[in-house]
This record gives C-alpha cells, sequence and structure tokens, in this order.
C-alpha cells in the first residue's frame, strides 16, 4: 500500500523559491511593539474588516499620514 504525502509539507521547486525571494525582496520589515492583547485587539478587527493584519495596519498609517497632511494645510 503506497504511503500518502502530507500536503502541507511540499517541497519547494527552484523556480518557486526564485519567484518568492523576488517577491520578499520588494519589502522591508517594520518591526512594532505592542502587548500580546493590543496584538489580538489589532488582529480581531483586521479579521472583522475582512483584510490582513499587515494590510489593517498599512491602511491605517496611510490614513493617518493623509490626515495629518490635511491638518497641516489648515
Amino acid at each position: 500500500m503506497a504511503e500518502k504525502k502530507d500536503s502541507r509539507h511540499r517541497t519547494l521547486t527552484e523556480a518557486r523559491k526564485a519567484a518568492n525571494k523576488r517577491y520578499i525582496d520588494k519589502f522591508v520589515e517594520v518591526k512594532v511593539r505592542m502587548t500580546p492583547e493590543h496584538r489580538t485587539e489589532v488582529q480581531q478587527h483586521a479579521q472583522e474588516m475582512g483584510e490582513s493584519t499587515t494590510a489593517f495596519i498599512n491602511r491605517a498609517i496611510d490614513e493617518t499620514m493623509e490626515r495629518d497632511k490635511e491638518a497641516k494645510k489648515k
């Protein structure tokens, strides 16, 4: 009887590894410190909004920067 492969542990092809690297190289990481409780709140809020935590944080930054620019004009 043949063994079933665990689909969660697929080996990446060299092409996939290269594509992943090209994608990752387009970004930088920014570390943000917060309590575990606050992280949970942020993650839950992002999920409720139908977006990833990263997308939510980026949106929050963009919206705040835009508001700050508008306030500075006044």
